[in-house]
């Protein structure tokens, strides 16, 4: 048997419903990820964003009432990949974040899945 140096990407996640995020941690795990944070305020999210160490994040539009995008800009910066999530779909977003991944909840682990993966290969969407 041989051991493998590579580590899984590592995630942020940004979301203020505990259960949801909680689940959603879950799904991450069995994804074969690893989340690195899990914020449930856009103050945390924007410390996050702006000194944290993972290869991705997943971002809950609606953050206590608050929208997440001061943390978009930051990771935008840094360009760390992001994928938002919001009932709204990708519409509900303002014209400057539209064409980035957008999961529309409530969504499926394979969703996810999906768009982890294409998140993480450097598809155009994730420019």
């Amino acid at each position: 048997m041989t051991s493998s140096t590579t580590q899984p990407p590592r995630l942020l996640v940004v979301e203020d419903e505990y259960l949801i995020r909680m689940l959603l941690e879950d799904m991450i795990a069995d994804l074969g990820y690893e989340v690195s944070a899990s914020v449930g305020t856009l103050a945390d999210a924007t410390e996050q964003a702006s000194s944290g160490t993972f290869d991705a994040a997943i971002l809950d539009v609606n953050v206590e009432g608050q929208e997440v995008f001061p943390a978009a800009e930051i990771l935008a910066q840094r360009n760390v990949p992001f994928i938002f999530v919001t009932g709204y779909g990708e519409g509900g977003l303002p014209p400057a974040y539209r064409g980035r991944p957008t999961l529309q909840k409530p969504f499926q682990a394979d969703q996810l899945r999906d768009a982890l993966a294409g998140l993480l290969a450097g598809s155009p969407q994730a420019a």
